[in-house]
């Protein structure tokens, strides 16, 4: 079986698990702890950096947009790129947005300090990068709130990357009780309806020993 080298906390490794499933592949997970450099790891990805997948042939792919490439080459059912040439285009720009925009202003500063810092016993989470990333998510939820209120999905009229991007970095934020869903409703609903998708459900059953989600994180109507 092909295998997914992720960590729980990387919106990357998510937006792939979520990929697979919608394209209808079977997976097996392994944790990797990135910041043990593993030689065994760092062969098939000298960068260090999650998600790696491991092909039932041996094949390996590293990172998540490499990865969403290769997957929608060599397994064309059910695109996820979109199928006209403006289409693709938007889909990629939103990529980008979520995950280089959002992860920057906002994923990296809550999984740094309210994740690795405990776990990796770094010191007390900085203030100040938490409220930088409070602040930052109101804006996303806004133009999330103001893509889904002009279309039936982010990039258009079909489920795609870009929901997938999106959902990958917000399920993280919201695992750790930092999305204000009361700030955009519009937003609020969209995710809504990602959650109910088979293919992310298994996000929602994600538990951290040491860490709880919020009590809405794993319901659909919440």
């Amino acid at each position: 079986m092909r295998v997914l080298y992720h960590t729980w906390f990387c919106p990357f490794s998510r937006k792939i698990r979520v990929a697979l499933l919608e394209k209808g592949l079977d997976y097996e997970m392994r944790v990797e702890k990135t910041w043990e450099r593993r030689t065994e790891f760092l062969l098939m990805n000298p960068a260090g950096t999650l998600p790696v997948l491991l092909e039932e042939d041996g094949t390996i792919i590293a990172d998540s947009y490499p990865i969403g490439e290769y997957l929608e080459e060599v397994y064309p059912d059910n695109p996820l790129f979109g199928l006209a040439p403006v289409d693709k285009a938007e889909v990629r720009r939103l990529l980008h947005w979520f995950d280089v925009k959002f992860n920057q202003e906002v994923t990296q500063y809550l999984v740094s300090e309210k994740v690795m810092k405990r776990f990796l016993g770094m010191g007390q989470p900085d203030s100040n990068a938490i409220r930088c990333a409070a602040h930052n998510i109101r804006t996303h939820l806004d133009y999330i709130g103001h893509l889904a209120d002009r279309r039936e999905w982010l990039a258009g009229r079909n489920f795609s990357m870009a929901d997938i991007a999106a959902a990958a970095h917000i399920s993280v934020a919201d695992y750790l009780g930092s999305v204000p869903w009361e700030a955009n409703e519009t937003a609020r609903n969209w995710y809504m309806r990602i959650k109910s998708r088979p293919s992310v459900q298994p996000l929602l059953k994600d538990f951290i020993a040491g860490l709880r989600p919020p009590d809405h994180y794993a319901k659909l109507d919440f």
